[in-house]
């Protein structure tokens, strides 16, 4: 027996790689089927179509660039005319908006089928303005009056004729004019319209340019609850005796206003990641108390016109995703990421480290009893069928397994099975070579 030619190693290479191949191969295949169902990674930049460049939604969006660059993200604004503009663009595949801001009323659900709202962001009155000695209280009163009734494309127009329709006091010889915002504004005060509809904010300049200029007066609604039945996207609200003014007193009294309310709707495609940071942003401009509402009553899912961003949903019941609470945006978004990667990893890997061990446990033991049982085979046959003329067979056939046992790398765990083959091996030797002597044996 030479001892020298006896190979152990800690572990066999080609059995490693039998084994390992193949688990490898599975990992791969695991990898490629999470990255067919990750999300890819969010882009930097987003689109929004806003509104005027002096009205109320491009304001707000200027606040949204502002935090979103906190992120990383750029936030392109492109001004339009106003809701009705803006649903346009949002289902025009061409246009390239992500988002944009649209009143409540605006919308249709049966039309705008792949768009989704990330919820209700603040009220924005309709503020009815009109130049008169008497105090204006139904809108039937503005029958055969000249009135702005908000630019082509704004939401304005938009409610101001639902409401004036309802009231029958749309047609001739009514004159509507289609102007709104600061152009409406200037028309009612050099008296080239008798009343114009603005909606937005109390905050926007032109409000407050309306509430304190001489000669204009401010609509109330006191049949607001007839027209929040009708109308189910208007609330009623009301603006409180001071509340623009308190030193000046304006207005003189509580007013009753309606208003629908500015909504964020973005493309049902827009990345779920980005849609995270979007409610942030929401919350940070939104969530503070204002003229008409208290602190946290914004943003929230108040309409019905679009499905609300399953995403946005999310973040109504649980707030910003774990990793977003302490990592940057981007950090988070990877790791989001890496860990849907990781998951078919973990789940191909744990049953892997408990089996891998028994296969290679099992394929070296099969090769040392395959070697047993051409022993054993070979045994037998010198024992029963022996042939004189074989013997160089026999004995050619004992050195191949011996130098099978030897040459072949096995595990140190596995060395003791080795050693008992070889004695095994010669034992199969001596008794060959005991038969060679006394072929009586053979029948013995």
């Amino acid at each position: 027996m030479n001892l020298r030619r006896l190979k152990p190693s800690r572990l066999s290479k080609r059995d490693l790689a039998a084994i390992g191949l193949p688990a490898i191969a599975l990992i791969v295949a695991a990898f490629w089927v999470a990255y067919l169902f990750v999300e890819p990674a969010p882009p930097d930049r987003m689109v929004m179509t806003t509104g005027s460049e002096e009205g109320a939604y491009h304001a707000f969006a200027l606040q949204y660039q502002e935090i979103l660059a906190r992120h990383g993200i750029t936030l392109e604004l492109r001004p339009s005319s106003g809701s009705v503009e803006n649903l346009r663009r949002l289902t025009d595949d061409e246009s390239g908006v992500d988002i944009g801001l649209v009143q409540s009323g605006t919308g249709d659900v049966e039309q705008y089928d792949d768009l989704a709202t990330l919820g209700s962001v603040y009220y924005e009155p309709v503020w009815v303005f009109y130049r008169g000695r008497h105090a204006l209280e139904r809108l039937t009163r503005l029958r055969g009056k000249r009135v702005a009734i908000g630019a082509q494309g704004s939401g304005t127009r938009r409610i101001a004729i639902q409401l004036l329709n309802a009231n029958h006091a749309l047609a001739a010889p009514t004159r509507t004019v289609d102007l709104g915002g600061e152009a409406a504004a200037r028309a009612l005060k050099q008296g080239r319209v008798d009343a114009a509809f603005i909606v937005g904010p109390a905050e926007m300049p032109v409000v407050r340019e309306l509430m304190a200029a001489r000669g204009v007066k401010l609509m109330s609604f006191p049949r607001a609850p007839a027209y929040t039945n009708l109308f189910a996207f208007l609330s009623a609200v009301t603006l409180p005796e001071g509340g623009i003014d308190l030193a000046r007193n304006i207005p003189g009294r509580d007013t009753v206003l309606l208003a629908p309310t500015a909504n964020l709707v973005a493309r049902d495609d827009l990345h779920p990641a980005l849609v995270s940071v979007l409610m942030q942003a929401l919350t940070e401009a939104h969530s503070g108390p204002g003229l008409f509402h208290k602190a946290g009553d914004f943003p929230k899912f108040r309409d019905r016109e679009f499905p609300l961003n399953p995403e946005a949903e999310r973040y109504y019941k649980s707030g910003p995703p774990f990793l977003q609470r302490y990592l940057p945006f981007w950090a988070a978004t990877l790791l989001d990421r890496a860990f849907i990667m990781l998951l078919p990893l973990v789940a191909v890997l744990l049953p892997l480290l408990r089996i891998a061990p028994s296969l290679y446990t099992w394929r070296i033991r099969s090769r040392i009893y395959r070697w047993y049982g051409e022993l054993k085979f070979l045994e037998l046959e010198i024992r029963e069928k022996y042939d004189p003329a074989r013997l160089p067979e026999y004995r050619t056939r004992l050195d191949a397994l011996e130098d099978n046992a030897n040459t072949r790398p096995i595990p140190l765990a596995f060395t003791d099975q080795v050693y008992t083959l070889r004695q095994h091996i010669d034992m199969v030797r001596g008794i060959l070579h005991r038969v060679a002597l006394e072929p009586a044996l053979v029948s013995a």
